[in-house]
């Protein structure tokens, strides 16, 4: 499939500022559902200004890093344990933000920060991966400043299940979908704390869409359509998944 093709697969009117950045640079830096189009739908809904400090946890091949930089401003450590950090700052120097995206190598109980440097701290489809452990929040919110904010986009449900998977889907689901939870979840998960004061919960407007529109076109350009993750979206319909966004301020 040739870059035009691709473009027009991805056309999506629900993110004005990805529209600027290339679907090939997306497909080929891509992990999960489209890192750009989640840091978008983040960034919408907090207040991210220039010059502020931002950790980028678990930030795969630094594109939403990038992106955050180049459209708030800001100053991004990108962080992540499985891609090297030469690879992703080899995508940073690409994108001429060699001075404002540091990319790092750390693993999410282990990160080589100091208390309160941060200004914001957000993670885009990767929180889920680490961050469902009662605990973790005290500690990784200690690493933003009191008052300062927390975002994460990823996957989720609609609303909690007793029993997994969803009969549905049970064809498709895969043992760590288990940690795909709801916006009513993650925002007791949060809460129950006391360390941070959840602002917003929600499901993205139109994200089981939007998470759809990327597999397919992906699957496209792989000269595969309607693999296994496509198949699972359009036969659930929105009835349990999307993306799942939540923004909370430290306490």
């Amino acid at each position: 499939m040739d870059d035009a093709e691709l473009d027009v697969l991805l056309k999506n009117e629900r993110y004005p500022r990805s529209a600027a950045y290339s679907g090939r640079w997306m497909v080929d830096g891509g992990m999960g559902p489209n890192p750009v189009w989640q840091a978008e739908a983040l960034g919408e809904v907090m207040a991210l200004e220039p010059g502020m400090r931002v950790l980028d946890m678990g930030c795969g091949a630094a594109l939403s890093s990038i992106f955050l930089a180049k459209e708030y401003g800001v100053e991004v450590w990108a962080t992540d344990l499985w891609i090297k950090p030469d690879e992703n700052l080899r995508r940073v120097a690409d994108a001429q933000l060699e001075d404002q995206v540091h990319p790092i190598h750390a693993e999410a109980h282990a990160l080589p920060f100091a208390e309160d440097f941060f200004d914001a701290l957000v993670s885009i489809g990767a929180y889920h991966y680490f961050g469902t452990d009662d605990l973790y929040l005290g500690y990784y919110s200690r690493f933003v400043k009191r008052g300062g904010q927390l975002g994460i986009i990823q996957p989720g449900l609609v609303a909690e299940y007793e029993t997994l998977p969803p009969p549905h889907l049970a064809p498709y689901w895969k043992w760590d979908f288990c940690a795909w939870h709801s916006p009513a979840w993650w925002r007791r998960h949060w809460e129950k704390t006391g360390l941070v004061t959840v602002d917003l919960a929600d499901q993205l407007p139109n994200g089981w869409h939007d998470w759809l529109q990327w597999n397919e076109a992906c699957d496209q350009d792989a000269g595969e359509p309607g693999r296994e993750e496509a198949q699972m979206l359009r036969t659930d319909a929105a009835q349990s998944l999307g993306l799942v966004r939540l923004v909370a301020r430290r306490n």
